[in-house]
């Protein structure tokens, strides 16, 4: 009920913010067309009303949003909207009248029912076009009509139709609306204590759907319903089991449909099946621009239309930071908190899961909105890993992370949707990552192999930037951390930790390799990385072997000997024998003894040094 409650709150804000217009009883709808009548009820043009919008690099059209009676419920039933719907209610046509004529016919009638009962009495030269219309529209002619004809293609795709009269929405005639606003408001409802604010209100039987979730049902599906006996108690069904006015139920679902619209300028974010939205509870919207910007530093947005255009002073400041962010590769939060001004706001955090025709809460946060943003902050520092290439992110965000663990190869490249879950929340909670996210990095070495023409790495900047994160973070709320010394940025050269300076040893053998005999079939890595990592003792005798040929080939063996020897004194072999297993914890310094190593190589200062010996 908290989730419900923060949402409907949220309403609140948006209800007063002039450039959304939200009220109760209306929701914003995308339309495709609308039918401009005569005052006798003529059909005399169909106007398609798509605009063009940008959506990454290519520019598309879509639907028009628009201000309309709110959506009414159906799945199978027939249940029109008032003053707006598709083609097969309004038209009473569609692609099943072949096989299922009554199906578009009873839409229809319902539809034209419907507006003669709450029309009928209305003086409005609108309404009385709008009856007129449907009263000598014929469903069976009705393709052969010109203007309909010109986009029956278009219409029988099932966009959203309004009705025109004069260069005027009908929809917006004032008595109109006040005809559906006493209509929708003065419905028979039982009246129970709302769950939501605590007042005795009509209760909503059924709940607006909640659309544009990833994988739900196109048509949306319900966050609360009720329809099992088994969900009943006490002779309660649907709404009565959770009761909920509605009102709250409309400012809820509106909120949270605001939120995953294209309306917001702020994107939602997908984890594996999960789609997430954020929000802060403050009129300032810029808290959710700054949260945007949190959550995906690399995220550059696209600014369209004068709503856009014409954002609130403190917007423009903090976007002017974002900017300086961008150009600089930093994030800087003390400069986004001097930007935002005093204010510290409650921040949400709300990840929807679909769940067959319903919707279902993977995860919800909120605190205050420093305190996620330090701990996002917190997040990108844990993570912080020398670059391989200078073209490499500095921020990884969360949907970065979780790529690392899928398989290049698969089909699905969506990450176990639980992980995704439980990995967000540790990043927003500032709590040990889990431990499958490592499992799964570790799984992932194992099994990948180098593939320049697919563009898979078995050991990559992501990877090795997570194993050092989620061991930094295990460790975090222990007395020690005995593996503190090599959970850094960069190369430590004076470590005596065994694991870490095997897989130091491995990269320089893999390179003084490549020095002797150039890009192999199969390299050593390909051969024999998996099992140096976990049971070293069996494999580094081999290798080092196979190096002393390498040695006597390669150009500048010399200083790759040297290596060698440098780091076989830090391991001491002679009294501290190469472990015969290593356990995951120390599979994961490996690795990242291998990439702080390899990294190493192709610093500014390591190039010199070379160019110096050659």
């Amino acid at each position: 009920m908290m989730i419900l409650q923060a949402l409907n709150r949220y309403y609140d804000i948006l209800f007063n913010d002039e450039q959304l217009k939200i009220s109760y009883g209306y929701t914003m709808i995308g339309v495709s067309f609308a039918l401009n009548l005569s005052e006798e009820g003529e059909l005399l043009d169909v106007l398609p009303l798509f605009q063009k919008v940008q959506r990454g690099k290519k520019e598309v059209e879509v639907p028009r949003s628009m201000i309309l009676p709110q959506r009414m419920k159906r799945a199978s039933n027939i249940a029109p909207n008032f003053l707006w719907d598709n083609n097969v209610y309004v038209l009473g046509i569609s692609d099943r009248d072949e096989t299922k004529p009554e199906y578009s016919c009873k839409r229809f009638e319902a539809f034209k029912e419907l507006h003669h009962r709450l029309l009928a009495e209305s003086s409005s030269h609108a309404a009385r076009a709008l009856l007129a219309f449907l009263d000598r529209h014929d469903p069976a002619q009705a393709r052969d009509h010109p203007a309909i004809a010109n986009y029956l293609d278009g219409l029988l795709e099932g966009g959203n139709l309004v009705f025109q009269l004069n260069g005027e929405f009908i929809h917006a005639y004032p008595e109109l609306r006040e005809i559906w606003e006493e209509h929708y408001t003065g419905q028979e409802a039982d009246k129970m204590q709302c769950l939501v604010t605590g007042k005795l209100a009509p209760i909503a039987r059924l709940h607006p759907n909640i659309k544009k979730v990833r994988g739900a049902r196109a048509g949306g599906a319900s966050l609360i319903s009720f329809n099992k006996n088994s969900f009943t108690s006490y002779n309660m069904t649907q709404g009565q089991n959770s009761p909920v006015s509605r009102k709250a139920a409309f400012g809820y679902t509106t909120a949270l449909n605001y939120l995953l619209s294209d309306a917001n300028p702020n994107k939602k974010l997908f984890l594996g099946d999960t789609t997430v939205v954020y929000w802060a509870e403050s009129e300032n919207r810029a808290y959710e621009k700054a949260m945007a910007d949190l959550f995906d530093p690399s995220y550059q947005r696209q600014t369209t239309g004068e709503a856009q255009q014409s954002r609130r002073d403190t917007e423009r400041r903090l976007g002017e930071v974002a900017e300086k962010v961008k150009r600089a590769g930093m994030l800087d939060l003390d400069a986004i908190r001097e930007s935002l001004g005093d204010e510290n706001p409650r921040a949400y955090i709300l990840g929807l899961a679909p769940n067959e025709a319903r919707v279902s809460v993977r995860f919800f946060i909120t605190d205050p909105f420093d305190k996620i943003a330090r701990n996002i902050m917190q997040h990108y520092r844990d993570l912080e890993m020398v670059k391989e290439f200078e073209d490499q992110p500095k921020y990884l965000s969360v949907r970065s992370i979780l790529y690392e663990t899928v398989s290049k190869k698969s089909s699905d490249r969506n990450a176990y949707p639980l992980l995704a879950g439980a990995v967000f929340r540790a990043i927003l909670t500032n709590s040990p990552y889990p431990a499958a996210l490592f499992y799964a990095v570790i799984n992932r070495v194992r099994a990948d192999m180098d593939d320049r023409s697919r563009g898979i790495r078995k050991i990559t900047y992501g990877r090795a930037a997570i194993i050092k994160a989620f061991l930094i973070r295990k460790y975090s709320h222990r007395a020690a951390n005995p593996y503190e010394e090599v959970l850094i940025m960069s190369l430590n050269e004076q470590s005596t930790i065994p694991a870490y300076l095997l897989g130091r040893l491995f990269a320089v053998l893999e390179k003084v390799q490549q020095e002797a005999i150039g890009e192999v079939n199969a390299s050593i890595k390909d051969r024999y990385f998996t099992s140096a990592c976990a049971s070293p003792r069996s494999v580094f005798p081999t290798l080092l072997r196979l190096s002393q040929h390498h040695i006597a080939k390669a150009k500048f063996g010399y200083a790759s000997d040297r290596r060698i020897q440098e780091i076989l004194n830090l391991l001491d072999v002679e009294q501290n024998p190469i472990p015969a297993r290593l356990t995951l914890d120390e599979q994961g310094l490996f690795v990242l003894g291998y990439y702080h190593q390899r990294a190493h190589f192709y610093t500014k200062k390591d190039k010199a040094v070379i160019e110096t010996e050659s």
